[in-house]
């Protein structure tokens, strides 16, 4: 299994190097031909949304990698990767690849001295550590999206379909359960 990891901006060598504790190979996506070499899942990683989303499409990238998207491919978005995927940023009239049926709330906890760090499960497992930096919650999830974790009653980590997202950023700490999740996600 391969994984590319967009490498704009953001927290791309942490999901890098949590990807290399699960045995699983990775590579940096930062130009056009880089998607052109085959892999099996997209991480999107933390970042600044707005700035990503303009590099997506000044480098060609943002409409190969939304056709792959909304065809099924696998993709795991973490805090700006989700405000990427989401359909809807209710605090901001621009829109991403609109992919998933959520609305998303953009630097929801605050600036970044809102940024904290929390313990709550994640799907079926055991609690998990989350760390917040400057993090989106999902305000609205459509029936389609199963919600995998909440914080103080917000959704901070969904699923629909072959898409994943987290509020918080797993990549952060030293727990593997949601990059592992995301590669079980792929075989399925």
């Amino acid at each position: 299994m391969k994984i590319g990891v967009l490498a704009l901006q953001g927290a791309f060598i942490e999901h890098r190097k949590m990807l290399s504790l699960l045995n699983t190979e990775s590579f940096e996506i930062r130009q056009k031909k880089d998607i052109e070499i085959p892999f099996d899942g997209l991480i999107l990683p933390g970042g600044e949304s707005t700035v990503i989303g303009k590099l997506l499409r000044e480098l060609g990238l943002f409409e190969p990698l939304r056709e792959k998207i909304l065809g099924g491919f696998p993709v795991f978005g973490t805090c700006a990767g989700l405000l990427l995927l989401a359909k809807t940023i209710e605090n901001d009239s621009r829109s991403h690849f609109a992919a998933m049926d959520i609305t998303a709330k953009r630097n929801a906890y605050g600036r970044q001295l809102g940024s904290f760090y929390a313990e709550a499960p994640f799907g079926e497992t055991k609690t998990i550590p989350m760390t917040f930096i400057r993090a989106p919650y999902i305000s609205k999830a459509e029936k389609t999206v199963t919600v995998l974790s909440e914080v103080e009653g917000k959704i901070v980590a969904a699923r629909q379909n072959r898409m994943l997202v987290t509020s918080f950023h797993p990549e952060l700490n030293e727990n593997q359960t949601v990059h592992q999740y995301f590669l079980n996600m792929i075989k399925q």
